[in-house]
């Protein structure tokens, strides 16, 4: 399919029409996988459980690069919280072990964008036992799912410090198309930051579904728990 139109009366090229219904908002639904359950975050239920993953004994490498944080008590997380919460255009996830029910960490919808079908996922907080794990994995493909399937968008991004090589590393393995850099985009903590962009869109999404569900599946899987093929691989 052509990426653009001509335009009856000039002659020029214009973008194809797209349905221009708009997509919904996140709705604190709980994602629930194999591995994983993604819980909207809530104070009372996930804050001390989520402070105490988040911030090891090496918390200032966990957070080198995230706008805010660490956080020196809970009471400073927590007030945090309360200010991400209330942007409208934000929602927090709390990543939990679904055998055990032990918080893992964190992934937040942001800049929702229901005209345009547009919303990133980002201030991802994994803890030590949440990286480079199948949980990990998963958390995102439940997010992913939720974002095509069941909200409507049509654009999906992941945007993070440009310095930030396993962002940078996870983004490309999960099926995000790096789109380009932001040159001087924000100043964070004092800091310059050139914000690498990365996207997926809904037209990728069934390829990339079976993907994930190709990897996830136990099957993929030896007696360790170590990967038979890689993420790329299962979209090859």
């Amino acid at each position: 399919m052509s990426d653009h139109a001509i335009d009856d009366e000039t002659g020029l090229p214009i973008g194809v029409e797209v349905d221009s219904t708009p997509a919904r908002s996140p709705n604190r639904a709980v994602l629930s996988g194999r591995i994983v359950r993604l819980e909207p975050l809530d104070i009372e239920r996930h804050a001390a459980a989520l402070y105490a993953v988040t911030h090891p004994a090496d918390a200032a490498r966990l957070w080198l690069y995230i706008p805010n944080g660490p956080f020196s008590t809970l009471a400073e997380h927590v007030a945090h919280i309360r200010d991400f919460a209330s942007n409208p255009a934000n929602l927090a996830y709390v990543v939990i072990d679904a055998a055990s029910g032990d918080v893992l960490g964190q992934a937040c919808y942001l800049r929702t964008d229901v005209s345009n079908r547009t919303i990133e996922v980002g201030y991802i907080l994994y803890s030590p036992a949440l990286q480079r794990s199948a949980a990990a994995t998963e958390a995102m493909y439940l997010m992913a799912r939720h974002v095509f399937e069941d909200l409507g968008y049509r654009r999906y991004e992941w945007k993070c410090n440009d310095l930030n090589a396993p962002s940078k590393q996870a983004a490309l393995r999960l099926g995000f198309t790096h789109e380009g850099l932001f040159r001087q985009a924000v100043i964070v903590k004092g800091r310059n930051r050139d914000t690498a962009w990365y996207s997926m869109l809904d037209s990728e999404w069934p390829r990339l579904k079976a993907a994930f569900e190709a990897w996830l599946n136990p099957a993929n899987f030896d007696a360790e728990g170590r990967q038979k093929k890689r993420l790329q691989d299962c979209r090859a």
